[in-house]
């Protein structure tokens, strides 16, 4: 499942929820689609933050994916 479709299956289950209420399976879907909804969005978020670099006062860069980048991965 894309994160598109991702998307849309929580806000399809959003609006269910408030217009007539969701079974127990529905929940659970939502609860796990949420779920993989905001562990794609920490991996992307991630991703980016191991590609900074920072220029230092001396003129060393400091790679911030090399020095950071194994905590918080699993």
């Amino acid at each position: 499942m894309t994160v598109e479709e991702m998307v849309q299956r929580i806000n399809a289950l959003y609006h269910k929820s408030k217009a007539e209420g969701l079974t127990e399976e529905e929940k659970k879907e939502q609860a796990e689609l949420r779920s993989a909804y905001i562990e794609n969005v920490k991996a992307h978020l991630r991703g980016q933050l191991n590609n900074i670099s920072i220029v230092e006062k001396d003129g060393s860069i400091t790679d911030l994916g090399e020095k950071f980048g194994q905590k918080g991965t699993h």
